[in-house]
């Protein structure tokens, strides 16, 4: 990961995908900025009782993002070109 951000973010909105319908963030608002997915890899991370999602999304700038999802609360983990 090229930078570590760890900031609070909200999801605009979101896309379904596979045949469980997993749902995964299609864009997000950061520093005031819209930043758009084109598709990612969902990765669920179990800490004793507490699950953890963790998404990889491809931006349309070509830059790979990492968010984490606490119930609803996402953070934008880090960017960079390859995670």
């Amino acid at each position: 990961m090229t930078q570590t951000i760890n900031e609070q973010v909200n999801v605009n909105a979101f896309y379904f995908s596979g045949r469980d319908m997993k749902t995964f963030p299609r864009s997000i608002e950061f520093h005031g900025q819209a930043v758009t997915f084109a598709d990612g890899l969902r990765m669920l991370v179990r800490r004793g009782n507490e699950l953890i999602k963790l998404f990889d999304m491809s931006g349309a700038d070509g830059d790979t993002y990492r968010l984490r999802q606490d119930g609803d609360r996402w953070t934008l983990v880090g960017t960079g070109r390859a995670l």
